[in-house]
Parts: structure tokens; sequence; C-alpha cells
């Protein structure tokens, strides 16, 4: 990059950055680096950027042309109404997931002291979202691993919600003896072998968190052939999937004794979320 000035320096990188939302994501590096809102940039076009932060710059771009994800790249990314701190130890929490908090609030009443677990909640984002929404629940977040758990209490901490608790654990070891009015998840559940594993910004997120078995649906089993001692009489099991697993989720909610099962599409009429609920 030759020149130094903000403007410059923006349409240099945005050349070099693949896809439509080059600039965009040019802009958030710069601001990121900058520590700036995005506004700044209108109002200071003509600036020259020092050599320091313009040397990070050049990194970050260079890095992001290589295919590492915006969101580690920045440390952030926006879910539901929340600013959300990721790294490399969490997904990135990604727009179609918002699906899951919006069914997830629907069957939850605002005025309810209600119970809600979320497994393997990695940056928080379902449960931080939920416990915003219905600040009378209480949100039980779990997570396998430290570091994933250690970014959900500070995203908690941040946005100051103290209806959510943490606990560390392998999905149902981690609620102990507890029932919830409510169970929610986004599991892993890709194939193994799925060729987009090595594709985008999957290639840079933690695989355990994406891929489950030779059909993706492992940890999926294993969630609703456990939740009938987790959830009280009446209460959901509600769990995000891909496209194609609707039908054999359904199937499977169905075996376990779950009522009022459906699946719910995303904006692109995709089969994303399948629920059930308990009887009683």
């Amino acid at each position: 990059m030759s020149s130094h000035k903000v403007a410059e320096l923006l349409r240099e990188a945005a050349t070099r950055l693949p896809g439509g939302n080059a600039r965009f994501e040019a802009e958030q590096l710069l601001l990121h680096v900058l520590g700036a809102e995005r506004a700044w940039l209108f109002a200071h076009a003509g600036d020259e950027v020092a050599d320091e932060p313009r040397q990070r710059f050049e990194l970050l771009v260079q890095r992001r042309a290589e295919g590492h994800p915006l969101a580690y790249l920045t440390g952030r990314r926006g879910f539901w109404t929340l600013d959300l701190e990721v790294n490399v130890a969490t997904l990135i929490p990604r727009p179609e997931t918002e699906l899951l908090v919006e069914q997830a609030l629907a069957r939850l009443r605002s005025d309810d002291m209600v119970r809600v677990a979320d497994m393997g909640t990695g940056s928080g984002a379902i449960a931080l979202s939920i416990a915003s929404e219905r600040p009378l629940a209480t949100v039980m977040a779990t997570d396998l691993l430290g570091p994933t758990l250690a970014v959900a209490v500070k995203n908690a901490q941040a946005h100051g919600l103290d209806n959510v608790w943490f606990r560390r654990g392998h999905w149902y070891a981690a609620l102990g003896a507890d029932r919830f009015d409510m169970i929610v998840s986004n599991p892993p559940y890709i194939a193994a072998d799925d060729p987009h594993l090595q594709q985008g910004d999957l290639r840079f997120e933690p695989p355990p968190a994406l891929a489950s078995g030779a059909d993706g649906l492992d940890a999926i089993r294993e969630i609703i052939a456990g939740a009938h001692k987790h959830l009280v009489p009446g209460g959901w099991l509600l769990l995000e999937h891909g496209w194609d697993q609707g039908e054999a989720i359904r199937t499977l909610l169905e075996q376990a004794g779950f009522v009022e099962v459906q699946t719910v599409q995303d904006l692109e009429q995709r089969d994303r979320v399948t629920l059930g609920r308990w009887p009683g």
C-alpha cells in the first residue's frame, strides 16, 4: 500500500479482499486498528494514518485476503442486539442462528421466572440474547472447554447480564440433576467428511464445534436421548441444524416421545430449527 491517507488505504485494501463486502471489511479492519467508530471515516478520509497502525492494518488485510474470518481478526461479531467478543476458541455467531432465539422467545413469557439451558454456548450468543430479552429467566450456559466458556462469561459481564450462569461439561453432564423449562442448542451438526469444512470461515473455526459423526447427527442424537431427564413436563427442546436434517430430527424427537414437533425454516426457506415439547 503506497498511500498513508485513510481514503486511499481503504480503496487499495478493498482491491485485495475477495467478495462483494470487500470495502466494508476493509473499513472494519481499519476501524478496529484505530479504535474508531464508522462515522469517523467520513470526517477523516483525508487524514494520514501513522506507520504503526498502518502496518497493523496491512497485516490484517493480508490475513483476511488469506481467508482468516473477519470476526476473528477484529475479535467482535454482532448478534441479535449484542456486540460479542469472539476468538478462535468459539464459533462465529451467524445471523441464521437468530431464528433459534426467536423461536425460544416465542415460547417464553416475559413475566415467567423460567429456567433455560443453552448447551454448547460458545461465545454465549444464544444464552445472552435470551437472557437480555427475558430478564426474569435464569439461563444456564454450558460448554465443554474452559477457554470457550471464558469468552461467554466476559460477554455476559460486558452486557451486565446477571441472570446467566455458567457450567463446564459435556452436554448433560454440565446440568447435573437440574431440570429446565427449555433447552436450546446449536450443536455441531456437519458430517465429518463434508467438504465445506475445508472452505471459507469453517477452515479456521474449532472442528469439534462443527462436525459430529458420519451424518452430522451424533451430538443431536445424544441431546434428544437425554432431554427428558432435564426438562420439566411441558418443557421445550429447540435445536439448530443443517438444511437437510429436519426430517431426521423430527423422527428422532417423535421416537423419543416429544409432541408438537415441527421444523422452522430460515429466511432462505431452508430447514433450520426443529423443536418439540416434552409431554405433561
